[in-house]
């Protein structure tokens, strides 16, 4: 029967199908969330959010890596298992497998690149959350200033890299990272200039970064009036780290800088004052909507 023809090389790809099984295995046992084992509720350190994103990478990459070859020469190993059945060879039919695994190869290829250029963002990304992270640490000295710091903060349909909570008012820091431009010198170009609505780089502008910086205040100032029932100072700043910072024809409702001296400059900002019970009680709100009680910074003055 001519059909047996095809469908009996099918025998010679179980083997490539069992190691695509067990690949695909492996890459969901791959898991790098740690929960606390007092409430079993997931841990989050700054930069969280990336460090999910960047192990879902690698495990793309591992996956396309390995399954790669296996799909490639899948075209291939059917062919030569079709040569046992057949009488007659076709070079049409040859061919054909050898287009189809070039271009799977080339498909595999570009997938890889992809993943590739993908874990350098986000590597860069997380050493930026990181490093805004230790800088926000060095506002908790407990005889010095009652403040709160929250990392990963998830909203309805985003998550706020950083919220800081103080007698002072409250802070939604937003953390971009762009790697440094170079010029036709070779030199680097890092200097950004800030307008309202953009964020003029050396070689492009961007948008974005402002708009959600906006967005993730709008968000938090009504959500906290919501649940407090009074209107409370919230101010956004987008931290760009490594970059000089031109705020010449920056607006006034964000704080766009490069984050050097964020906790100098958060401990010198004054949004309004904030009473000790409603400054508790939206630490007690982000502890209930983050619940990241064992991860959270909270030192507190003692009351006079």
């Amino acid at each position: 029967m001519v059909w047996l023809e095809y469908l009996l090389p099918l025998i010679f790809l179980f083997p490539m199908a069992a190691l695509g099984a067990v690949v695909l295995v492996l890459r969901n046992l791959h898991d790098a969330s740690v929960r606390s084992p007092f409430d079993a509720n997931p841990l989050r350190a700054p930069g969280q959010a990336l460090r999910t994103r960047l192990g879902q990478a690698f495990s793309t990459l591992f996956l396309n890596s390995s399954l790669g070859p296996l799909i490639s020469l899948a075209p291939l190993v059917y062919g030569m298992g079709r040569m046992l059945f057949v009488e007659r060879q076709f070079w049409v039919e040859w061919a054909l497998y050898g287009l189809l695994s070039t271009v799977l190869v080339l498909i595999f290829s570009l997938l890889l690149v992809r993943d590739y250029q993908r874990i350098r963002r986000l590597k860069l990304g997380l050493a930026c959350e990181l490093a805004v992270g230790q800088k926000l640490e060095q506002l908790i000295h407990p005889e010095v200033h009652p403040y709160a710091v929250f990392h990963d903060v998830p909203t309805d349909s985003f998550t706020i890299d950083h919220v800081v909570v103080t007698p002072q008012g409250i802070f939604v820091i937003e953390t971009r990272a762009r790697a440094r431009a170079l010029g036709a010198d070779g030199r680097e170009l890092k200097r950004v200039c800030v307008e309202r609505e953009r964020l003029r780089f050396p070689h492009w502008q961007e948008r974005r970064p402002l708009r959600k910086t906006r967005q993730a205040v709008s968000w938090l100032s009504g959500w906290l009036e919501q649940q407090c029932g009074v209107p409370l100072p919230v101010r956004g700043m987008l931290v760009l780290p490594g970059w000089e910072i031109n705020t010449q024809d920056a607006a006034n409702d964000i704080s766009v800088i490069s984050g050097e001296a964020l906790s100098t400059q958060l401990s010198e900002i004054a949004l309004g004052k904030i009473s000790e019970a409603v400054h508790d009680k939206v630490i007690h709100l982000l502890l209930e909507r983050s619940r990241l009680q064992p991860t959270v910074k909270h030192l507190r003055q003692p009351s006079a």
